[in-house]
């Protein structure tokens, strides 16, 4: 049975629910209003840090159910040196448990509307949510991948799985998940017969959604991209 405890830091919570034998937990935010879709919102690399628990926030304000787990078990980090390491030794299989699990939280809330799931990710998350859809192609209904594509080698899943609709914002000037990838990336789902669309925001970096880090965050980009995607989401998650 899932678990809540308050957080007066934000309109949201944090909460516990089952991982397959273990226990998760997350930072939740039932929509303003009662009930609306649920999300899935996928951390960065620095962890369950101020600013996914914002992007909670933000779509809990704009009418959804939105749930950001901890794929790090409380761990975070400013340092991007950290943050690698952080990345590179997160156990994939545990973190696709908890991502399940998240999911499970989602679909048996009371303020979740919704019989599948909308999933965005930012950065490592981008790419855990391509693999999360490709993975759960019953429960993820739209995947809005941030700027980041599968960066474990050997990790990139059966696409063919996959049955989301994908609406991936990219950056032109990014150093570590390129328009060339991303690009190349859809031109591969949509050579599956899959619906996939990759945007790549011109003269701006990797992150720029991100207003915690002003020397990336783009206030236009992150506006144009924030409102697009909310618009997906709402008329994709049923």
């Amino acid at each position: 049975m899932a678990t809540e405890q308050t957080n007066d830091a934000g309109a949201g919570r944090m909460v516990e629910f089952p991982s397959n034998g273990t226990t998760g937990s997350g930072y939740y935010a039932p929509a303003t209003g009662g009930s609306g879709p649920g999300v899935l919102v996928i951390q960065e690399w620095w962890g369950l840090v101020p600013h996914i628990r914002d992007v909670v926030d933000r779509f809990a304000a704009a009418g959804f159910s939105a749930l950001a787990p901890d794929l790090y078990r409380g761990a975070t980090t400013t340092e991007p040196d950290e943050a690698g390491k952080l990345m590179m030794s997160l156990n994939l299989e545990q973190a696709a448990k908890d991502l399940r699990g998240a999911i499970a939280f989602l679909k048996g809330a009371d303020e979740v509307d919704s019989q599948g799931v909308g999933v965005v990710g930012f950065c490592m998350g981008g790419g855990l949510a391509m693999m999360v859809a490709a993975r759960e192609p019953d429960d993820v209904v739209a995947c809005v991948p941030f700027y980041g594509l599968i960066p474990w080698e050997g990790a990139e899943p059966d696409w063919s799985q996959l049955a989301a609709p994908v609406r991936g914002h990219f950056a032109e000037l990014d150093g570590f998940f390129g328009p060339d990838k991303a690009l190349a990336l859809e031109r591969q789902l949509q050579d599956l017969g899959k619906d996939a669309r990759i945007t790549v925001h011109a003269g701006v970096d990797h992150a720029f959604f991100n207003d915690d880090r002003p020397e990336v965050h783009d206030a236009t980009a992150a506006g144009l991209a924030w409102q697009e995607s909310v618009d997906f989401l709402r008329s994709t998650i049923r």
